[in-house]
């Protein structure tokens, strides 16, 4: 990607589409129409993208790319992902807003500052962003992406802290939830005077 000087990924080119060159395009952009509003797209290889055509198709956007003109050509085209300059990004964004691609190989720490693993991919499967992390040699651990869970976030030092607990981490000695010798059937939940007290 030697024509870009700080990649951002946007999107990745799935699917052929029918037989006239489209392609089926996932985008890691707010507003998955936004894509065509960035310019030309480029491949890690350098190549550029321009879209000639987009609309929306359930959780993907279907595309039309300048040159791309038939089902073989679009065909080779799958798994190519697509980048832009940061130049190319709006800098307007709320303090707590971040792109995808700020997050994926943040280092992710506990309260205590020590390293629990590292981000390797960010999800949105409709309720709100999750991150994909790796703990130890555990791969796929989902936690998502709220100010509970993920109370700081910093892209400069190139780690992300979480709380072990609203990110659903913790387990008990055995590893599957509740105890039944630990459940009190006579045992009441506090009353509000306790309700938001201090620890």
């Amino acid at each position: 990607m030697s024509k870009l000087q700080n990649p951002v990924q946007m999107a990745v080119i799935g699917a052929a589409h029918g037989i006239k060159g489209e392609l089926r395009v996932k985008t890691f952009t707010g507003e998955p129409l936004a894509l065509a509003d960035y310019g030309p797209l480029y491949a890690r290889d350098g190549r550029a993208f321009q879209i000639v055509d987009i609309r929306p198709a359930n959780t993907v956007v279907v595309v039309r790319f300048k040159g791309v003109s038939d089902r073989n050509a679009a065909e080779a085209l799958a798994g190519t992902e697509l980048f832009v300059d940061r130049s190319m990004l709006p800098d307007d964004g709320e303090e707590d807003e971040f792109y995808h691609a700020d997050l994926v190989g943040l280092e992710v720490r506990d309260d205590t500052a020590a390293v629990l693993g590292k981000v390797v991919a960010v999800h949105n499967f409709g309720g709100g962003d999750i991150l994909d992390v790796t703990l130890g040699g555990r791969k796929g651990v989902l936690i998502p992406f709220t100010q509970a869970a993920v109370p700081q976030v910093s892209i400069a030092d190139g780690f992300v802290r979480v709380d072990p607990a609203a990110a659903g981490l913790v387990e008990d000695e055995d590893g599957d939830g509740p105890r039944e010798e630990d459940f009190d059937p006579k045992g009441r939940p506090r009353g509000p005077s306790d309700a938001g007290g201090n620890r």
